[in-house]
């Protein structure tokens, strides 16, 4: 396939301790001819990843495997990052995988766009053979263009709705917009860094665009590091959605917004705590914490009614 100038993706891809996923996933992005690099980042991993992963070399060139001491997915995308040119970029977490022409769909729909993003196609480890389910697909009518406002709203837990969780996605972006905003992932997140740069996209004009699903199937796995973010991984999210607050290109109600995801990141880190007080003092302790975390009561319930370990 001749591709056309200005159409190649770099496939950026960081890994920590994916010896049982990493092969499944390199080998899906060199099966996209548009993947003029797949860039693996190493972090720190102590299984094998990066030896597995360079066996699935194919002698185009395209393959890269680098290691790095650990320090998290943020900072490992960055370094993938840096050692790409290709003119657009593309993450893909190593738990996950391509299918056939997912790039070329997306690559088809990116002119005019500095961010594409295809719904993603859900499925359990051990059933991904299995219909999956859409991320968003089945609550919005799809493509539409994104604004910051309503990117940051659905990534808020709201009583009786779902959450969208666009932050989620895995999108196309335009290397020459990263480059002229000077954007690239916090490096002190280990939770929410896609969300933060999206988001800060956004804030500086990024013109982003969701389409139907193309071909990124999400992986869901009980273990993996989203699932087991600690209370310091979100104090280091709430700072970061704070500064997202006080960028000066926001406009009023989008800077709400903005602030409305502070105060939901505050309420996640309070029934965190309040976890830890019930483990440390049973219910008396649990309640006690709960007595001084008034704000953040419903929230609390709502998420111990739910049976919510987690964030």
């Amino acid at each position: 396939m001749r591709l056309q100038q200005g159409t190649g993706v770099a496939v950026i891809v960081a890994a920590k301790d994916a010896a049982a996923t990493i092969e499944r996933a390199v080998a899906s992005a060199l099966a996209q001819p548009e993947a003029v690099e797949v860039i693996v980042v190493d972090d720190g991993s102590g299984d094998g990843t990066a030896e597995l992963a360079r066996r699935l070399d194919d002698g185009s060139g395209r393959l890269k495997v680098v290691s790095q001491p650990q320090a998290g997915p943020a900072a490992a995308r960055n370094f993938g990052l840096s050692l790409s040119r290709a003119p657009w970029v593309c993450p893909l977490d190593a738990d996950d995988f391509l299918k056939p022409r997912r790039l070329e769909r997306l690559i088809a729909q990116s002119d005019g766009w500095d961010i594409v993003a295809d719904d993603l196609l859900v499925v359990s480890e051990g059933a991904e053979d299995a219909a999956p389910r859409p991320l968003i697909g089945e609550q919005l009518q799809l493509p539409f263009t994104l604004d910051f406002r309503t990117f940051v709203d659905a990534n808020i837990s709201r009583r009786g709705l779902a959450r969208r969780e666009f932050g989620f996605l895995k999108p196309l972006m335009r290397r020459a917009f990263l480059d002229e905003a000077a954007l690239s992932y916090d490096p002190r997140l280990r939770l929410g860094e896609d969300f933060i740069l999206y988001a800060t996209a956004l804030a500086k004009g990024a013109r982003f665009k969701v389409v139907d699903a193309c071909g990124y199937v999400s992986v869901q796995r009980p273990g993996s590091l989203s699932h087991n973010h600690t209370v310091d991984d979100l104090r280091h999210l709430r700072r970061a959605s704070e500064r997202l607050a006080g960028l000066a290109e926001l406009k009023p109600q989008e800077a709400a917004a903005a602030r409305r995801h502070c105060r939901h990141i505050d309420a996640k880190i309070a029934f965190r705590e309040v976890l830890e007080a019930k483990q440390a003092g049973g219910v008396l302790g649990a309640l006690a914490a709960v007595a001084v975390r008034a704000a953040s009561a419903p929230y609390i319930l709502r998420q111990s009614l739910a049976g919510g370990g987690g964030a």
